[in-house]
């Protein structure tokens, strides 16, 4: 039998997490998770834009990251926690490597950088954004759950990703940063 995307098991508010236990739609693992997949669903569309190649890749990546934090943060048991790939060390360092590689090529920044200028620099920074969410949305998690602690870490260096990110396209197109100047 082919398989439907409906199981009606959902139409009462609550879900499966992967393990088997039933938790209203609302819990804040199903949050937490929900807000990675917005911010993978968001990766995804800025990849569509006309950049880089290196960059659609990297971000190719990013979304596979991404996939494997919203797995471990929708299971609950051990023994199928250890079935699944994990993030490590090396990930932060590969993120730190993209950063520091861009960041070398940018002009300094002097001031708050005001978002826009182009739909490819907006959707950077909308990303980051996001990020920031599933973030704060993971440290609550911290509160009923225990996280590892390197997930936080890979999720901090990939808001930071993003920003610079939107910087460099900034930079490859051309386009004047817009700075914020407090009045005075």
């Amino acid at each position: 039998m082919k398989y439907k995307i409906y199981t009606k098991t959902g139409d009462k508010g609550e879900t499966s997490l992967f393990g088997g236990n039933r938790v209203p739609k609302n819990h804040p693992r199903i949050e937490t998770y929900g807000t990675l997949d917005e911010l993978n669903v968001f990766a995804g569309a800025l990849r569509d834009y006309d950049i880089y190649q290196t960059i659609k890749e990297q971000i190719f990546w990013i979304q596979g990251k991404l996939m494997v934090i919203s797995s471990i943060l929708a299971t609950e048991k051990t023994s199928a926690l250890n079935k699944l790939p994990t993030i490590n060390e090396d990930d932060i360092l590969k993120i730190e490597s993209f950063i520091d590689m861009y960041e070398s090529a940018l002009p300094q920044q002097t001031a708050f950088i005001i978002p826009g200028g182009n739909s490819a620099v907006s959707a950077a920074h909308k990303a980051r954004v996001i990020c920031r969410r599933a973030e704060r949305d993971i440290v609550s998690l911290t509160n009923i759950i225990e996280v590892p602690q390197i997930i936080i870490r890979f999720i901090n260096r990939l808001s930071d990703y993003f920003f610079v990110l939107s910087r460099k396209i900034s930079c490859d197109l051309k386009i004047t940063e817009s700075y914020w100047m407090p009045e005075k």
